[in-house]
């Protein structure tokens, strides 16, 4: 069947309509794509369901984190006891929402915008400037995993431009300042030469001040989806001119340093998309730490670095392993700080054995679920290391 004899037909119109739904829920997909998805459906027929959604599937999802979105949204869009005649007489015109409760956000609103006349463009966020009170707290407050895609858009680009104030340190190398315990000489020659040889100031050297120089360790496993691409959007903008070193892990190691060396956080996070070959799989922390040692020794300067582990715990390789690397990675840093997206949860306990023992080795707990949280960690990152040093 070619494309143009479907495009007579309902079954290009409800493809596209489909398609649309698709991309409004987050979904990758371009007019090539679509086509081919037409193409495919006309070498396989309509007669059972279950071929249908598997060649669409095939087609249409190019990433794991979005195959149950797409599941959700073909039972939706194509509800019907009598699906198959439906589909090659008419197919349905408009998506049946299924039950909220087992939807995802982006499921949802999708399967909304999609009974609107006009929709927006699917690129733009706005933010309407007269939005309540109790609308800002509850996009300030609201999980990230819990948001819908446009409000995770925006949420997204309000996190890029939350500051965070890495800790200064004495650093060995000195400047000329007023105040010290060893006199600048040299300043205080080129003084007085300016001001015919009497010596009006003294200057004297002291050690600069430098940030902390930064190891980043993101879970990018399946239950931390959203939060290791907020984090890596928020940290590439928050962290500018700091030194840092940035590593994404699931079931290995992902070296994400020349994709946050790039300028644009969208540009960077589609590097990293491309790069990160276990997104959504498992997590392995232990083993990717001993990849860490091994191939990156240089990621941890002298017992000065601060290392900031984003993860929830759930660690499915060796517990033996895992215990050795972390108690390495503590020994050779200033401060190890486990942000963990699951403090979310009141009276959260580190029950899983990987949560067990980063527990025992960090330095501090913290929260990293919404805005809030995020608006909070530098104090907090300032507060322990004064305390600890």
């Amino acid at each position: 069947m070619l494309l143009g004899d479907a495009r007579s037909g309902k079954l290009a119109e409800n493809m596209v309509g489909f398609v649309r739904t698709l991309r409004r829920a987050g979904l990758p997909i371009d007019s090539a794509r679509s086509a081919l998805a037409l193409e495919s459906l006309g070498h396989l027929g309509l007669e059972r369901r279950d071929d249908v959604r598997a060649a669409l599937a095939c087609v249409l999802v190019s990433r794991e984190q979005d195959l149950q979105v797409f599941e959700q949204l073909f039972d939706a869009y194509f509800r019907n006891p009598e699906w198959a005649q439906q589909l090659l007489s008419q197919m349905l015109p408009q998506a049946q929402e299924a039950k909220p409760s087992t939807q995802k956000a982006r499921v949802q609103e999708a399967l909304r915008a999609n009974r609107t006349p006009s929709t927006p463009k699917e690129d733009q966020v706005d933010l309407d400037a007269a939005m309540s009170a109790s609308d800002l707290k509850r996009i300030q407050h609201a999980d990230f995993a819990q948001l819908s895609a446009s409000e995770f858009m925006l949420v997204e680009r309000l996190a890029r431009q939350l500051p965070l104030p890495i800790p200064e340190v004495q650093a060995r190398r000195t400047q000329s300042g007023l105040r010290g315990n060893r006199l600048d000489w040299s300043a205080c020659l080129r003084e007085s030469v300016r001001h015919e040889g009497e010596w009006l100031t003294l200057y004297h050297r002291v050690r600069r001040a430098q940030p902390l120089p930064l190891l980043v360790l993101v879970d990018v496993s399946g239950s931390m989806e959203r939060y290791a691409r907020l984090m890596l959007a928020y940290l590439h903008q928050a962290t500018r001119g700091v030194p840092r070193q940035v590593f994404a892990f699931g079931t290995g190691l992902t070296d994400l340093n020349a994709g946050f060396r790039l300028h644009d956080t969208d540009a960077m996070l589609a590097q990293c998309n491309a790069q990160i070959r276990d997104f959504a799989g498992g997590t392995r922390l232990g083993e990717s730490l001993q990849t860490l040692r091994q191939t990156h020794p240089q990621a941890l300067l002298g017992r000065r670095t601060l290392v900031l582990l984003i993860s929830d715990g759930l660690d499915t390789g060796d517990n033996g392993v895992l215990m050795e690397q972390v108690a390495w990675l503590k020994r050779h840093s200033r401060a190890l700080l486990w942000l963990n997206p699951l403090l979310r949860f009141e009276g959260y306990a580190p029950a899983a054995r990987g949560a067990q023992v980063l527990a025992q080795h960090a330095d501090a707990l913290l929260a990293i679920h919404n805005l809030s949280k995020l608006e909070a960690l530098a104090k907090a990152m300032a507060q322990l290391l004064k305390r600890l040093h």
